[in-house]
């Protein structure tokens, strides 16, 4: 009877930090995918502004830095496009973000320009392809959209080398290139950049065939852009060993004048990673645990990689670690990879969850290096990586905005996440 009580009444604690708990992680992701933080990317200290944030809570939530400082300082290459971009196609100006996006590697280019169309099959020809190249002689080239997966292996892979050849090759003798997409425009992150310019334009937002072109793009490349990881400790009843929650706080910045906002991406994994750092601090956790925002995710894991290589923290100490991303939905539950790598913790969560009637479904999976639990794995480190699964599909665009963010299930998600962590 007094187990039934206690389970009682630990269910209706969790309840209500759960209820506690949503109007914080909504105004962490309104805040870090606000304009205020420019897509906390690498223009205007986007990035800076969202690591100050995450630090100023750290601090407001007693987690101590470690070794005197809540930042890892790191370096990355990135092409910027802190200026205004603009593109006219016969006339008429597009939008940026939403009806073209420049190529993230693209080079400087200005002017008014002919153009030359070539089909997916002109580039599987040869022939056709070497003849269409010498007309584009000083114009650009305009490729009309094609699904790849209408064309066998051997033709998909001749069309992704004829792609790159026309976006970044130095030695052929276009312009530039512009790409034609039947499908929303989607955006990310280079470290590089290359002498051609580059553009992505949605088909729909403009009226064929494309006869004259004006472009402005004018890149900044930083070889060694100075950025950072924020890093909070919390001691716990145990402090031989640990348990690190973390979460990627960087997006893609700003194109131009276009905001891409990461709300879901990952304005609200780390609303989760704060969430249970605030529940945490005012209850105090099995172990001790370390918090961990990472930059640089974006642009290729950059920040978790320097961790692992300059770790602060005695990494043979790490009970288990979490990575939380996409966070905003949960609709069809969520996604647990290296679910079948620790299977006794896969099924010790899924069982809470049983138990709890919480999320759609905890849904497994194997292993996967697409997140920054990456080189932790690699270390033999045990641990997850999560996502929510269903709702939205905004995704590297600038409509991954706060206020299309449904939060689904983002309540009894923290709720299957304190009770999973009380009890490793």
């Amino acid at each position: 009877m007094r187990v039934l009580i206690l389970c009682a009444t630990l269910l209706s604690v969790t309840s209500e930090i759960g209820a506690q708990t949503l109007p914080y992680a909504r105004s962490v992701v309104e805040t870090l995918s606000s304009d205020e933080f420019k897509g906390r990317g690498y223009v205007h200290d986007g990035d800076k502004l969202a690591a100050d944030f995450i630090k100023k809570e750290f601090e407001r939530f007693g987690l101590q830095p470690i070794g005197g400082d809540y930042y890892q300082e790191f370096e990355l290459p990135i092409n910027t496009f802190p200026t205004e971009v603009n593109l006219s196609v016969n006339g008429n100006p597009l939008i940026p973000g939403k009806e073209f996006v420049v190529t993230p590697g693209s080079g400087p280019l200005k002017g008014s320009f002919e153009t030359i169309s070539i089909t997916a099959d002109d580039m599987l020809s040869d022939d056709r392809f070497l003849k269409k190249v010498r007309e584009a002689f000083a114009k650009l080239v305009v490729v009309q959209p094609y699904d790849k997966s209408d064309y066998a292996k051997e033709e998909q892979d001749r069309l992704n080398m004829i792609e790159m050849f026309l976006k970044y090759h130095d030695d052929n003798p276009i312009l530039g290139s512009i790409f034609l997409s039947e499908e929303p425009l989607k955006w990310n992150g280079s470290q590089q950049q290359y002498k051609r310019a580059s553009v992505e334009v949605f088909a729909d937002s403009i009226d064929t065939p494309i006869n004259e072109v004006e472009l402005t793009i004018n890149p900044e490349f930083i070889e060694s852009y100075k950025t950072q990881n924020v890093i909070g400790y919390l001691e716990g009843d145990n402090t031989d060993s640990l348990i690190v929650i973390m979460a990627h706080y960087d997006h893609f910045g700003m194109m131009g004048n276009a905001i891409f906002p990461g709300a879901n991406d990952n304005a609200s994994g780390t609303a989760m990673m704060l969430s249970l750092a605030r529940y945490f601090s005012e209850n105090k956790p099995p172990y001790s645990m370390v918090f961990m925002a990472f930059g640089g995710e974006e642009l290729g894991l950059l920040g978790s990689k320097y961790f692992i290589q300059n770790p602060t923290i005695d990494l043979k100490k790490i009970k288990f670690m979490m990575n939380f991303d996409l966070a905003g939905t949960g609709d069809e539950g969520i996604q647990v990879v290296n679910g079948s790598v620790y299977r006794n913790e896969f099924d010790r969560l899924s069982e809470l969850n049983s138990e709890n009637d919480l999320l759609p479904q905890v849904k497994i999976r194997g292993a996967a290096c697409n997140s920054d639990h990456c080189f932790f794995s690699e270390m033999g480190i045990p641990g997850f990586y999560i996502y929510t699964l269903g709702g939205i599909r905004a995704y590297h665009d600038v409509y991954d905005r706060y206020e299309t963010l449904p939060f689904t299930e983002f309540e009894d998600y923290f709720k299957l996440m304190t009770e999973f962590i009380d009890q490793l």
